[in-house]
This record gives C-alpha cells, sequence and structure tokens, in this order.
C-alpha cells in the first residue's frame, strides 16, 4: 500500500510523515512528493521515496502519484492559486487510478462563511466531482497561529483582533498531523467520510490574552478592534492587502462561530486530548 504525501517538505507535510512512521509505516511505503529536491533529501535519508513535482505542472504529477493507492493532498500555500493546483493534483491522480485523496480543507469549510474557506470550497466540490474516493479533513486553526506571536504579544501587553467573544478550537499542527497519519493507516473505508478536527477546549481572545498573561507573569490584555481599523493596522505593519483583508474576515467569522468545532473528531482520531493551549505557551516560552 504506498501512501503518498504533497507538500512533503512543508511544516504540516513533515509532521504527517513523523506521525506515520511514529504509527508503524513502512517508510519504504511512504512517497515524500515536494519541489525541492534537496529538501527532499532528508526525507530520502528516513528510507521514504521521493519524488519532485510542482504543483503547478500536471505531466510531472502524474509521473509523481505513479503507482499511489492513497494520497494526501496537503492544501498549496499560495492562495489565490490553489484551486488550479488542487485540480491539476486530482486530475494526475484520476489518470494513475489513485483510490483515495484525503484533502486537509478547513473547518467548518460549508457554514463558516471564511473568505480562507472559498478555495477548500471548492476544492471539495472538485474531488465529489473526480470520482476518486476522498475524505476530507477539514482541520480548525492552528495555535502556532497565536504561539508564533507570543514575543509581540509580551512586548506590546495586547493582543488586537475583530473576534469579539467567538471560540476558536484551535489544535497544534502535530496533533492535526498524527489525525491525517490515523486516517492514512485506518483499515476502515474513509470514502466519504468528513472529520471536523479541532481542540475539544476552545478559547475566545480574551481567553488567550489571559493565558500568556498568567504563563509570563506579566498583564496581556485583548483589544477588540474595528475590523476596518485592524486591517489598517495590517496593512501599516507591512501585511500584503489581500492577506490583511483575508485575517480580519477570519476574525470576523470566528465572531460567528466559524472556527468552533465540537465534533470530537480530533480526540478520537489521535487517541487522546489535543494538546492544550496552556502547554503550547509554556512550551514555546520555556525555549
Amino acid at each position: 500500500m504506498k501512501i503518498a504525501i504533497t507538500g512533503a517538505t512543508g511544516q504540516l507535510g513533515g509532521l504527517v510523515i513523523d506521525a506515520l512512521l511514529e504509527r508503524g509505516a513502512d517508510p519504504a511505503q511512504l512517497i515524500a512528493i515536494g519541489r525541492s529536491e534537496e529538501k527532499l533529501a532528508t526525507l530520502a535519508g528516513k528510507g521514504l521515496e521521493t519524488r519532485v513535482a510542482d504543483y503547478n505542472v500536471q505531466s510531472d504529477l502524474v509521473s509523481a502519484l505513479e503507482g499511489v493507492d492513497k494520497l494526501l493532498l496537503i492544501s498549496s500555500s499560495e492562495v489565490g492559486q490553489r484551486v488550479a493546483q488542487h485540480e491539476n493534483i486530482i486530475n494526475a491522480a484520476k489518470q494513475v487510478d489513485v483510490s483515495l485523496i484525503a484533502y486537509t480543507s478547513i473547518a467548518n469549510a460549508m457554514t463558516g462563511g471564511m473568505e480562507l474557506a472559498e478555495e477548500h470550497i471548492a476544492t471539495e466540490r472538485l474531488l465529489a466531482g473526480s470520482g476518486i474516493g476522498y475524505v476530507l479533513l477539514r482541520n480548525g486553526w492552528y495555535i502556532e497561529n497565536y504561539t508564533d506571536q507570543l514575543m509581540g504579544y509580551l512586548n506590546s501587553g495586547m493582543i488586537l483582533g475583530a473576534a469579539g467573544e467567538g471560540k476558536i478550537s484551535a489544535a497544534t499542527r502535530a496533533d492535526f498531523a498524527e489525525a491525517a497519519a490515523a486516517v492514512l493507516l485506518s483499515d476502515e473505508d474513509q470514502n466519504g467520510k468528513i472529520y471536523e478536527l479541532g481542540s475539544d477546549k476552545p478559547f475566545t481572545l480574551a481567553q488567550l490574552a489571559g493565558a500568556v498573561g498568567a504563563a509570563a507573569g506579566q498583564d496581556v490584555a485583548y483589544q477588540e478592534m474595528d475590523p476596518e481599523q485592524l486591517e489598517k493596522i495590517y496593512a501599516d505593519a507591512g501585511v500584503p492587502g489581500p492577506f490583511a483583508h483575508i485575517l480580519v474576515d477570519t476574525d470576523v467569522r470566528i465572531r460567528e462561530g466559524a472556527l468552533e468545532v465540537s465534533t470530537g473528531d480530533l480526540a478520537a482520531l489521535i487517541g487522546r486530548a489535543p494538546t492544550s493551549l496552556g502547554k503550547v505557551i509554556k512550551d514555546n516560552l520555556d525555549k
């Protein structure tokens, strides 16, 4: 059973490979697909087969997917180009008779109303019409989206946002990666399944601020902002305009519940409670 992982040299892809190996997968049955032969060399050193391909070049993708049974399609990081890139991969998979595609979508894709979800929705529809078996891994927000900014929060004593009291079921990349590995290695038929993935302990941005402050032993407050004002602050800080708009839109949708997940799917797949916000903050501060 050959399992391929696209975006294998990225943050999530590398963690999925680690999780597959930790769960007993034979490295010789794993195929790591990425754009950089140099970066893939590290994975080859772990015993994996590596294949170079670009999401934009379908002919390369056909060769890269030859002989693959299951494919983890990690969504492209190139917002605005994802649909065309994903369509290339799906069409290539169809040509070589891949039996199952697991796709990393976004939590509450069809109901959350986030602009960031639009390309994921389009990809889910492509999968539904492809004739290939597929399973949707609708990942919630990464805790790292916040903890990567810890020093900024501590230096300013403030977290800015427009999310109100909206709850965020964020989890670590490693937990989402472990869930993907569990699905890929499952003996159960995964075709048609949809997993809404997130922590079972959601938090608001005010609670995030409190947790950061408590862990660091200093005051950190959440400041609710007008969405237009927040977008301007991001733009003035050098965030590209379209991305600043998406960030603020996501906050507004969080207020409406777009990133709150209550299914318990993540804990069920990984066989334990997802890593807590407090632990992630502590681990980052201890570095």
